[in-house]
């Protein structure tokens, strides 16, 4: 099964764009496409927002696809460095005693 990391990096150098995908401009891109994603509910409420769907989903995965790429291109594991960053998150954000009773 291909990953998506592996399609990413296939469609990125089906139009020999590696060249142009540096981190720098990768984090930038990641950033111009957040920015994008924020558009959609600006002057809005969360559920007009939320109406949007298929333009949501786009902007989603162009945030993704570009965070994808940075952390690849820095030679980070995905699953690794999200699953370390939640182990972080526990210890300072614990979770409130009656939630962890249940």
């Amino acid at each position: 099964m291909t990953t998506s990391m592996e399609k990413i990096n296939q469609f990125r150098d089906e139009r020999n764009w590696r060249p142009h995908h540096n981190e720098k401009d990768l984090a930038l891109s990641l950033s111009l496409e957040a920015s994008e994603l924020l558009e959609i509910y600006q002057w809005k409420t969360p559920e007009e927002g939320n109406q949007d769907r298929e333009h949501l989903k786009e902007e989603i995965a162009d945030v993704l696809i570009y965070a994808y790429m940075l952390a690849d291109n820095l030679g980070f594991d995905i699953d690794e460095i999200i699953a370390e960053k939640l182990v972080k998150n526990a210890v300072k954000y614990p979770a409130p005693e009656a939630s962890k009773a249940e």
